[in-house]
């Protein structure tokens, strides 16, 4: 960047960015790549007139990751995602296509969604529901435990296509297909727009069979079929544990980071905390993982181990919660 001349900025601006409504004031004020590199926060704003919040943090990530990529480098993966993808594949994957034309407007990329917090979601974004911000949080941690490489991603997508495996990785339309395949076609459709994808059954403590099957739209009334999911989520969680005692960490290839995540697993599976909870219906006989009750645990090899938190992640970090009956 620190090459470019006037024109070049300019196209940079337009084309990359997708911002053409400032190439106006990028045009006087800016006539080289070193005065972009630059530029500070007052300049953002009052040079080339952005006062849109997620606008200017656009532009300033983008900054940043450049003046990075000036060694030898180069831009990181999170580049690779511009708004048009976000707004479309990604939130489309997530399961919340609703929010397209805000996500656009916004020109949220994926350096902006790298930088996303609960509060930002709600302050910026409008995005008020609770369950959709957890949704899309676990969305952008997915990403950021794979290390934004999108090929990465479709590559683990494709392979469980077909196969009841590596749920972490299923969008919400391969959440409806396995839903369909459980032999409950006929409430797959309602699973549009409730933001259920892999990362939030695999990551999230409080997602369990009650929470999938309120998103479904089974009645609480139908307990045979509240016995039926809760058996078919517990025949996934075994399938994904074995997948990870069989296969290499997700998180990274460095073998200072498989020995952390080593360790946490092992943390874990020694406190007997699982994100993946399959607590039956309340009519049920058996209950949740985690919770202490008058009947017995599940079976040992039921239970998944949560996959750690990637750092910098916008999820609020804690330790863990119990209910028991006093």
């Amino acid at each position: 960047m620190s090459l470019w001349r006037a024109g070049a900025v300019r196209a940079w601006l337009e084309v990359v960015m997708g911002m053409p409504m400032y190439i106006s004031a990028c045009s006087e004020n800016v006539k080289s790549g070193k005065v972009l590199l630059g530029l500070t926060d007052e300049d953002l704003e009052l040079g080339l007139g952005i006062s849109n919040p997620m606008h200017h943090r656009k532009l300033r990530l983008a900054i940043e990751d450049y003046r990075r990529a000036e060694g030898d480098q180069g831009l990181s993966k999170v580049s690779d995602m511009d708004h048009h993808w976000v707004a479309t594949s990604w939130l489309s994957d997530v399961g919340l296509p609703q929010y397209s034309q805000t996500f656009q407007a916004h020109l949220v990329d994926g350096r902006v969604l790298n930088s996303l917090s609960r509060r930002d979601l709600e302050r910026f974004l409008n995005i008020s529901d609770q369950f959709h911000q957890t949704s899309l949080l676990l969305a952008i941690q997915l990403l950021q435990i794979l290390s934004f490489d999108k090929e990465a991603l479709q590559a683990r997508r494709t392979k469980c296509e077909h196969q009841d495996q590596d749920p972490i990785v299923w969008t919400c339309h391969r959440v409806m297909k396995w839903i369909t395949d459980i032999d409950l076609k006929e409430f797959a459709d309602n699973l549009q727009g409730k933001g259920i994808h892999g990362a939030v059954m695999s990551l999230d403590p409080s997602f369990d069979t009650d929470t999938l099957a309120k998103a479904l739209g089974i009645p609480s009334s139908k307990h045979m079929l509240h016995r039926h999911l809760y058996e078919e989520m517990k025949s996934l969680a075994v399938h994904h544990s074995s997948a990870e005692q069989g296969s290499e960490v997700i998180c990274s290839t460095s073998p200072v980071s498989v020995c952390r995540f080593a360790e946490k697993r092992a943390s874990m599976r020694r406190s007997g905390k699982s994100p993946l909870r399959l607590r039956a219906n309340s009519h049920s006989a058996e209950r949740g993982l985690g919770f202490h009750g008058s009947c017995n645990f599940l079976p040992r090899e039921a239970r998944v181990q949560a996959v750690p938190r990637a750092n910098g992640s916008p999820m609020h970090t804690y330790k863990s919660v119990e209910i028991t009956n006093v």
